[in-house]
């Protein structure tokens, strides 16, 4: 392709080309002139540090960012990251400690019904009915709260 200001034909059209033959030609006389640059900026050491430094502000806004919207809800009164995640650990910990009670006071039902049953087994024969049911419904129950507990996790 001729260059911008470059004649063509024998002069019959004025030997000047068209509109569109002359943004043609100035655009890819732009881009290749922008190509070059680019090229040369690119090539050197500098623009790699320009770009880490780039890529490090960029971070630090977002941390900005992140940390102004987390003043901005604890302002408001509104539960921010930070606390929801603090509520999760606490709730977790009364989690386990309401399941070592409830398998204590499991164990203290059984020794009780042992006792019962040890002391009841020389008074008649009714009382042991009652310790048969009383353990099923212990054992199911012990079973719904396990299951309860997984299902949460």
């Amino acid at each position: 392709m001729a260059p911008a200001g470059a004649k063509t034909g024998d002069g019959a059209n004025g030997g000047a080309l068209s509109p569109e033959q002359q943004v043609r030609s100035l655009y890819e006389q732009a881009e290749s002139q922008t190509a070059k640059a680019l090229e040369e900026a690119i090539s050197k050491p500098s623009f790699g540090r320009l770009m880490a430094m780039s890529a490090e502000n960029v971070a630090a806004i977002s941390r900005i960012g992140t940390e102004v919207f987390d003043l901005v809800l604890r302002n408001l009164r509104l539960a921010g990251r930070g606390d929801i995640v603090r509520l999760a650990r606490q709730l977790h910990r009364t989690e386990d400690k309401l399941e070592r009670l409830l398998q204590e006071v499991e164990t203290l039902r059984d020794e009780l019904a042992r006792e019962r049953g040890t002391s009841a087994a020389g008074q008649g024969t009714g009382s042991g009915r009652r310790r048969r049911s009383s353990s099923r419904s212990s054992s199911g129950n012990s079973g719904g709260r396990k299951e309860a507990k997984t299902d949460g996790r």
